[in-house]
């Protein structure tokens, strides 16, 4: 059963996606994923974010550009919480889409990453989920060291080698 749904409006969002789907893979996340235009099919939409929580789904990341509605139509009918990703649009660099999800009324909150953050948006579901899953909170705790010590790694080589070993 997925905890996990990943959704977006068009398949050019697909690489921005895949970052997610690559994180959660990584943390052993089950995951559904979808292609669902809220606007050109909102009975097929609507019938996915209601019986989202039904289908065992406990996070739903949800991409989208332009008017960017997606993502907080899905917090409007989905209990639980939901991570949107603006996507970078060719007419106001993903601006337009993050202003969208983001800019949500009281009470109906997206929480949003970066726009084409969909590896982050992976990482905040994974985080969401840690909360109640101590195995899932192990594998988090040891991703987050190794982030440290691949820091501290570059640290040392640049105190050694100096900047041009980077270049």
């Amino acid at each position: 059963m997925a905890k996990v749904s990943i959704v977006m409006g068009s398949d050019s969002d697909m690489p921005v996606m895949a970052k997610a789907v690559e994180v959660l893979e990584r943390f052993g996340v089950d995951y559904e994923m979808r292609i669902i235009s809220a606007h050109r099919e909102p009975d097929v939409f609507f019938e996915y974010a209601k019986g989202a929580k039904d289908r065992g789904v406990q996070v739903i990341i949800a991409g989208a550009g332009k008017a960017a509605h997606l993502p907080g139509m899905c917090a409007a009918l989905f209990e639980g919480p939901v991570v949107g990703i603006p996507m970078k649009t060719s007419d106001l660099g993903g601006v337009d889409s993050l202003y969208s999800i983001v800019q949500m009324p009281t009470g109906v909150p997206v929480a949003t990453v970066a726009i084409n953050g969909g590896a982050n948006a992976g990482i905040l579901a994974v985080k969401m989920l840690a909360m109640a899953d101590s195995a899932l909170a192990s594998k988090l705790h040891d991703f987050i060291v190794e982030q440290k010590e691949s820091v501290e790694k570059k640290d040392g080589q640049l105190q050694a080698d100096g900047y041009k070993s980077f270049l």
